[in-house]
């Protein structure tokens, strides 16, 4: 028999495993109406969803939840009023949730929202257009990740007004980092048409930048000023400038370096170790040197 203390620690894994579930189906299901057209392959995606959470049927409300995905998933066309209906369920879920944590929902509603803007392996501008608009409602999350790379990619995508193929694969790069479709078909496909592209890191749009007491460290080689001159800013602006990325960094400022591929992506060892310590829970920021140049000098 369990101890008392297991029962507990039982109880708040498996709430935990729930909320996190139907964030996630939450934001599949917006990614898939973002284009307000529903086929057979995003619904299949859906029916996986179900099935890989078929341990949690037991719980309300997973029992109704697979019940309108098992009718969803026998009819010919299904209908966006039963996407609609699974969305309102998931919302009901969350507005009844006493252990409900907005911003740990609302990421795992992002990955979500990508993971059915995926589904189908196809990404189109309309898809992206309200992503976008998505991310602009939802700016409480600019400090976490992945929202702030997704916003930076986004933007970086939408730049020029137009959305060319280059970069759709770029966005079909950076999701399948995150995503884990259950349709392996899909899953080949993307990863055939992504294998030339490297996505390593995302530098924050529109960084909020406080410097009293915070730390800073530096990579890659300035464009507009030396190391040891930023330094020096910082130090006037009451920040504390660091050689080495560690569990106290606050912000890495990343040299452009004059690399081509800079509006998608950026590259080096301090960047790669700041990535996989914000996917550890760390709310280290990424910033590249023109914005951080932008914001010292606005503060003159």
């Amino acid at each position: 028999m369990k101890q008392p203390d297991q029962l507990i620690l039982d109880v708040y894994t498996s709430k935990a495993q729930a909320d996190k579930a139907i964030s996630s189906l939450k934001g599949i299901l917006l990614g898939i109406n973002l284009d307000g057209e529903v086929n057979e392959k995003e619904i299949s995606e859906l029916q996986k969803w179900a099935n890989a959470h078929d341990a949690l049927i037991g719980r309300n409300p997973f029992n109704e939840f697979m019940n309108v995905i098992a009718e969803a998933s026998s009819q010919q066309i299904p209908t966006k009023e039963t996407i609609e209906d699974l969305y309102w369920l998931c919302q009901k879920y969350e507005n009844d949730s006493f252990y409900y944590n907005p911003i740990t929902s609302d990421l795992q509603t992002l990955q979500g929202l990508c993971h059915g803007i995926l589904a189908d392996g196809v990404i189109n501008d309309q898809e992206i257009i309200d992503l976008n608009k998505w991310l602009e409602e939802n700016e409480h999350l600019n400090t976490y990740y992945p929202y702030d790379e997704i916003r930076s990619l986004i933007l970086s995508v939408l730049s020029d007004n137009k959305i060319d193929d280059e970069e759709r694969l770029v966005l079909k790069a950076y999701f399948k980092e995150f995503v884990n479709l259950q349709d392996e078909g899909v899953n080949e496909q993307i990863r055939k048409e992504t294998e030339h592209i490297n996505i390593s890191g995302l530098c924050t749009s529109e960084p909020n930048v406080s410097f009293e007491g915070k730390t800073f460290c530096i990579t890659g080689i300035l464009q507009r000023i030396s190391r040891e001159g930023l330094k020096k800013k910082i130090l006037d602006l009451g920040g504390i400038p660091t050689d080495n990325i560690t569990l106290k960094t606050d912000y890495l400022i990343v040299g452009d370096n004059g690399n081509p591929a800079w509006a998608f992506s950026c590259y080096g060892r301090k960047v790669e170790k700041a990535i996989n310590m914000r996917k550890d829970g760390h709310t280290i920021m990424l910033i590249h040197e023109f914005d951080f140049a932008d914001i010292i000098d606005d503060m003159k």
